[in-house]
């Protein structure tokens, strides 16, 4: 009887030790993602002329917006991807249990998530919900798979099986070009609406551009196809257990972040050298592509593999657990980040956007992050739940 309710606590400190490390990990990709949009100007891209600015203040901006890009771009939004997997893994587990299928209910999530979306999507074109509620469905198609086709399929994904396929065409058909979607028009529609005075032009731009442009960048680059990946990686990462305070995890992780950091260097040389192999536009907007998607994944894999094994060490842990306030409310902070984003960088609201760089963006993007951490951190003190994800909990399990 002892052996078994040591098993039980065992099982349960586990669990808390995978969730802390998760939310915490996931407050990290928020904090990311906010600091690198700040930089941005939430996809405005409207800077003050070099002439405007001491040459200093323009070395130091180039540095800034290199270090966060190197640190952040392509990764902040990766992670949120995989924890997204993890995340349907844990749902889908405690529903097996009862003898639930979680398939249907899961769709019916999305269709909420996809009007979470709308709404984020009215203040920050481009926002991600959209793009997670549609190939959350993968999930579904995969949930009953074994442990080793999901991890295939995963792989598969992260190959970035589309530019492959750009590839193999061009070498089958020189004259084969890869598909132009004409983002430019779109984005010049969304700065129309984030130019102007009127918070329901910007609405309006966002709404009819945002979510279009949003889906084809992302088609377009590899996004699409390696959130697809991670959400499945997520998923075989939760049935492995392997975010568990475990030496089989620990083991996992020092592995991953040794063949990630190898792999991170290969693609990066790669890219750095790419002339060297071809210079070629076609190839360029195909294998160049891939090239930098393994890059970034790579990288990414190195900061979750190494912040997994900081958060073993006590000191560090009680550094980064502080970061879970954000995470456990991370729907509700992706959303508010982009209100008070627009209103600080758009000109309907303060219109900081075309008169500040990217040093002085940064340390708005900080000012910002202070700010939505102490209210995150108050709100979780005192409700335990963040305002979104308690509505989004609310109707995922709405009687019909």
């Amino acid at each position: 009887m002892q052996i078994w309710l040591k098993v039980i606590r065992q099982d349960m400190s586990d669990t808390k030790s995978r969730i802390e490390v998760v939310d915490s990990l996931r407050g990290f990709a928020i904090m990311g993602i906010l600091l690198l949009h700040s930089i941005e100007h939430f996809n405005f891209y409207v800077f003050p002329k070099n002439e405007s600015q001491p040459d200093w203040l323009n070395q130091l901006d180039t540095i800034v917006w290199d270090s966060l890009f190197f640190l952040f771009g392509g990764k902040g939004y990766a992670i949120f991807a995989l924890l997204f997997g993890f995340t349907f893994s844990l749902m889908y587990a405690k529903q097996k249990l009862k003898g639930i299928d979680f398939g249907a209910r899961f769709a019916w999530r999305m269709v909420l998530l996809a009007c979470f979306a709308f709404v984020n999507g009215m203040f920050f074109p481009g926002e991600v919900l959209l793009l997670y509620s549609i190939i959350g469905f993968v999930l579904i198609l995969v949930r009953n798979l074994p442990d080793k086709w999901l991890l295939l399929i995963a792989i598969l994904l992260l190959s970035q099986p589309i530019e492959w396929f750009h590839y193999v065409r061009h070498l089958l058909d020189e004259n084969y070009l890869v598909p132009d979607y004409n983002l430019g028009e779109y984005w010049q529609m969304l700065k129309k609406g984030q130019l102007s005075n009127s918070l329901g032009e910007l609405i309006t731009m966002n709404t009819l551009y945002g979510h279009k442009v949003g889906l084809l960048w992302a088609l377009n680059v590899g996004r699409m196809v390696q959130s697809a990946g991670l959400f499945v990686f997520g998923f075989w990462l939760g049935n492995k257990k392997l975010f568990s305070a475990s030496s089989e995890s620990i083991a996992f992780w020092k592995k991953l972040l040794l063949f990630s950091i190898v792999a991170f260097s290969v693609f990066y040389l790669v890219e750095m050298n790419f002339d060297f192999f071809s210079k070629k536009e076609v190839v360029r907007k195909s294998l160049l592509r891939a090239v930098n998607m393994y890059k970034n994944l790579a990288f990414t894999l190195v900061l979750v593999a190494g912040f997994v094994l900081l958060f073993q060490k006590e000191a560090i842990k009680k550094v980064l657990q502080k970061l879970s306030f954000l995470g456990r409310m991370s729907l509700t902070a992706y959303v508010t980040q982009s209100i008070m984003g627009g209103f600080v960088f758009y000109n309907y609201g303060l219109g900081l956007g075309p008169h500040i760089k990217h040093s002085l963006s940064f340390v708005v993007g900080i000012v910002l992050f202070v700010f939505q951490y102490q209210l995150c951190k108050f709100w979780i003190q005192k409700y335990k739940q963040g305002p979104l994800e308690k509505l989004w909990h609310k109707l995922t399990w709405i009687k019909f």
